[in-house]
Parts: C-alpha cells; structure tokens; sequence
C-alpha cells in the first residue's frame, strides 16, 4: 500500500510544464514530487498574486483552497514542491468561533467549532499535546496542518482523503490533514523548519486576493 501512497505524488514532466506555464513562476524545485492533484484555477490564480507581489516575504508558503480542499506548498522562490487534496473542517465558514482552541485541546467541541479558519497566516512549527509535530497555522486557535493520525477512525478518513469529491472530505475538526507520505516529503522540509505564510482561501464568498497583505493586494 505504501507505493500506492507514494505515486499519488508522482507527476509527468508536461503536467509541471503545464502548472509553471499558468503560473508564470519558475520550475519545480529539484527532486520535488508534487501530486497530480493540481489546484484549482483560484488557486494557481492566488499563488501567481503571491509570488507577483512578494507578499510571502520571501517565505515558504501554502495555498489552502477549501472549496477544493488541496493544499499547494512552496518554496520561497516560488518553485513548486507538492499539492495533494486535504481533509478540512466538517462545519462550513471562515472564521473561528472564540473558545475553540481551549474546546479543542480539551476534545470538548461544539456544534460549529469544526471550522477551518481562512486568512492570511504565519505558521510556525511546532507540536501538539499529544508530542505530535505538526505546523501550527494559527495556534491560538488550535489550527494546524498534521499528518493523518492513527486511531479508530483512520481507515474512515483514509477513504474520505482519496476521494474525488472535495465535500467527501470535510470531516476534520477544522485541522488540514494531508497524507503522512505528503507531511514527511513536503510539509515537513518545507514548513516544518521555520516560519512560513499559509493562505487558506475563504469559501463563504470574498475575493482571494484580500489575503493578501493590503500593500500587496
């Protein structure tokens, strides 16, 4: 099964050439194995304003599309590294409701909690209660990009995670949850050494581009 895990990151040299073409940024970094789930067209949309207006600082930095639920890591130059689709929040919105970071940390959510916040984000690495490392997005509450977790409900969440359609998975409790292969090959190396900037496009209408630093913008 693991090389099935690993092919879902595989990608044809004209799919790349198609992406940095749409982009118009440079090549993939060397030795980078991005999925052939590319993102959506607001998303290559918004990473071409990123790398455009510097807006990243230089940074690494992920493009969350939640209405497609994939998430797009790259360096700071702007080279792509990896996309891959994500589990999201089962509960639909944009923002965070006050108290979920303590209710999450103490497994007490409530109806509407599991919201995976949009904005403008700079995450830092770090680790969970549990010792788990993971990239926290926003710590205050609670949200961050982690690996697909053993447990009860992992096979569950393991058929949502490859599953064609994005709604089939919004069953996290607001976290982006990528696949262990993708965390240990792109998220890690990438995010999980320093800050970074992550931007988690909104689903509840807005313009993507007012993630953008007002500056920027």
């Amino acid at each position: 099964m693991r090389w099935l895990c690993n092919m879902r990151f595989l990608i044809s040299g004209l799919t790349v050439a198609l992406f940095v073409a749409l982009l118009g940024g440079p090549a993939l970094a060397a030795g980078a194995t991005p999925s052939p789930n590319m993102p959506a067209v607001a998303a290559l949309a918004l990473a071409r304003q990123v790398i455009a207006s510097a807006d990243h600082g230089g940074l690494p930095f992920a493009v969350v599309d939640k209405k497609a639920a994939v998430i797009a890591v790259f360096l700071g130059n702007g080279q792509l590294v990896g996309s891959t689709p994500v589990l999201l929040g089962a509960d639909y919105g944009d923002r965070a409701v006050p108290g979920v970071g303590a209710r999450t940390q103490s497994g007490q959510l409530r109806k509407g909690d599991r919201v995976t916040t949009a904005g403008r984000f700079v995450s830092q690495p770090g680790r969970n209660i549990g010792g788990e490392s993971v990239v926290w997005i926003d710590y205050d509450s609670a949200l961050a990009i982690h690996r697909l977790r053993p447990g009860p409900s992992q096979q569950h969440r393991a058929t949502r995670l490859a599953s064609a359609d994005p709604q089939a998975r919004r069953v996290s409790a607001g976290c982006v949850v990528v696949p262990v292969a993708f965390y240990e090959a792109v998220v890690s190396p990438v995010l999980g050494r320093s800050r970074a900037v992550v931007y988690v496009m909104p689903e509840a209408g807005g313009a993507a581009d007012k993630l953008l630093a007002p500056s920027n913008a």
